[in-house]
């Protein structure tokens, strides 16, 4: 079964120095029953759109299952079939020690937000963790892109 295994921390963006571009990300959420802890999301980035469904996190484990579909399809299902508003951030690489670390900031109602993930092969593999780092928040499930659809951070009073 293919595992993404994910650590996610908050970044100080005064702090970060960023590639000069970076790619636009619009991804939607299909609805799903409150109690089904598993995720299925469409995103659509540059020329590129992948379908994605997750399983329910064990720490920094879950199960993912990534498709590449066509982008035109991509986009009629976010418009007619994901909860709105969808996730929009732009997606910058930064490489740190063996590892790429993917520094997302935040759009629309999630503005403000600035998150980094970094992909590991193993739960317990050491990496080198960067100084524009501030806080580890791999399991606050607040900062699920999913959850940020229904809890934006826009509403909350502290992080």
């Amino acid at each position: 079964m293919p595992k993404e295994i994910e650590r996610k921390f908050l970044v100080d963006l005064n702090e970060v120095e960023l590639p000069p571009h970076g790619r636009a990300i619009k991804q939607g959420y299909f609805p799903i029953a409150d109690h089904v802890r598993t995720v299925v999301r469409v995103r659509v980035s540059d020329d590129k759109a992948f379908l994605t469904i997750k399983g329910a996190n064990v720490g920094a484990v879950r199960p993912e299952y990534e498709y590449p579909i066509p982008r035109t399809d991509a986009l009629e299902m976010l418009n007619d079939l994901c909860q709105k508003p969808f996730i929009e951030k732009t997606r910058y690489g930064i490489q740190v020690g063996t590892h790429v670390w993917e520094v997302d900031i935040f759009q629309g109602e999630n503005e403000g937000l600035v998150l980094a993930e970094v992909e590991l092969a193993h739960e317990s593999e050491q990496f080198d963790l960067p100084d524009w780092v501030r806080k580890e928040v791999t399991d606050d499930s607040r900062y699920y892109n999913a959850n940020l659809l229904g809890n934006p951070f826009s509403n909350w009073r502290e992080t």
